[in-house]
């Protein structure tokens, strides 16, 4: 049985799908092949893949309205769009549908094998105990599960990593180039605009207060409502009080 679960192709053009499947055959996946948008939802329901190989320009039904169908039906397996349109706003509408990732044809197998992997590891995280809170904003990275004033809610699992990686250091002000290296694995293959939408996701998903802050020219940061910054203020002149350590000035 292959190691590294079921990866659904969904492709029209037999030739790309034969040739994905023999470079993931070989890194140890099992694939399973899908020719229209109706026979991969099916193919999902039956099989339950660990990720989805999602062509946009498929016959009958396109490929955003397969990812947009699974997304209502809180279905939240990766998926990775793979298509021949290079237009900015197929992508950003392709994102914005819930991809994990978007690759444009024609492209490298070794490429997208790679681009797969990367997305199953954010969709597989860390195995660790460690919880971050700002705010109502709570995540659990070892069980991927994100919440809001106590009331869960579904991210991607693109989503949910640049949410902890944000998270992880609040305050500090983050270039699109850095998420794309820290949180995608790669900055020059993929545009920071991907990084725009993304934010805009979160953004929806989290709701008011804001919690993603904009630096105009620079990134984006994880804003520390008024509260906490007044605790952890408090917290150090308690901790200077105590040990006698401050400065007379």
């Amino acid at each position: 049985m292959p190691g590294h679960g079921l990866v659904l192709v969904v492709e029209d053009e037999r030739s790309i799908a034969d040739l994905l499947k023999m470079y993931l055959t070989r890194e140890g996946f099992g694939v399973h092949i899908a020719a229209d948008g109706p026979e991969a939802l099916a193919a999902v329901r039956a099989h339950r893949p660990v990720a989805i190989i999602l062509d946009v320009g498929l016959p009958t039904l396109a490929g955003t309205e397969v990812c947009r169908r699974l997304r209502a039906d809180d279905d939240w397996t990766p998926v990775l769009f793979c298509t021949a349109r290079d237009d900015e706003i197929d992508k950003v509408l392709g994102l914005e549908l819930g991809a994990d990732d978007y690759i444009t044809k024609p492209f490298s197998p070794r490429e997208v094998v790679a681009r797969l992997k990367a997305v199953l590891r954010r969709s597989r995280g860390v195995v660790t105990s460690e919880e971050m809170a700002v705010g109502d904003v709570a995540i659990d990275l070892a069980t991927h599960r994100c919440t809001v004033a106590g009331t869960e809610i579904a991210l991607t699992a693109t989503e949910f990593d640049l949410l902890a990686y944000l998270m992880s250091k609040p305050g500090r002000v983050f270039t699109r180039e850095q998420l794309l290296s820290e949180v995608w694995g790669y900055s020059s293959v993929v545009t920071t605009r991907t990084v725009d939408v993304h934010i805009a996701q979160l953004r929806s998903k989290l709701g008011e207060p804001d919690l993603i802050r904009t630096v105009r020219g620079v990134g984006y940061a994880i804003e520390l409502p008024a509260a906490d910054v007044s605790a952890t203020a408090a917290d150090g002149a308690a901790e200077v009080e105590d040990t006698g350590t401050g400065t007379e000035v």
